[in-house]
This record gives C-alpha cells, sequence and structure tokens, in this order.
C-alpha cells in the first residue's frame, strides 16, 4: 500500500463492499481518526466539519450521514477487513 493521504475529502457515503477497496486504503488515516473520536467521545457534529470536511449545519443529513457511513465502515476495516488491525481497541 502506498502513503495515504492525510486529510483526504470523502464520499457523501462510505463504500459498502464486502472486501478492502481502494477506497479503504485510501482514507485509512481518516478511518483511524473516526475512531478515535469516537473513543473519546468527541461530538460528531465536530467530527464531521474537521475529519470529514463537512457542514453538519448547512447539510446535517448530509454531514450524518456521511459520518455514520464511515464510522461504520472504519469499524468493519478493523474488525473485518483488517486493514487497520488493532486500530479500533484501546
Amino acid at each position: 500500500m502506498s502513503k495515504p493521504p492525510l486529510d483526504p475529502d470523502v464520499a457523501d457515503v462510505a463504500p459498502n463492499e464486502p472486501a478492502l477497496i481502494a477506497y479503504d486504503e485510501q482514507h485509512v488515516i481518516t478511518c483511524i481518526r473516526l475512531l478515535q473520536a469516537e473513543r473519546e467521545g468527541a461530538d460528531w457534529c465536530e467530527v464531521a466539519r474537521v475529519v470529514l470536511h463537512m457542514d453538519p449545519e448547512r447539510e446535517p443529513d448530509r454531514a450524518r450521514t456521511a459520518y455514520q457511513s464511515h464510522l461504520a465502515r472504519a469499524k468493519w476495516v478493523t474488525e473485518q477487513g483488517r486493514l487497520l488491525r488493532g486500530a479500533g481497541s484501546k
């Protein structure tokens, strides 16, 4: 895997493929940041703004959907996809 971008833009909805895809590899740092924010109890609106580059005040549905789908994908990547083995646990 080549070095992933540090702060890439994300799709409105995370992929839901049953296997790891290039998007997962390109967004590995985003996954780590989402998992860490959840572990720390960060407000989803702030996470959407900082990590996903979406404004939850202007586009609440879009930001919430992106946050939920990317967090779910980050958990899947950690638990099933094994791209981030151990990143989701303390």
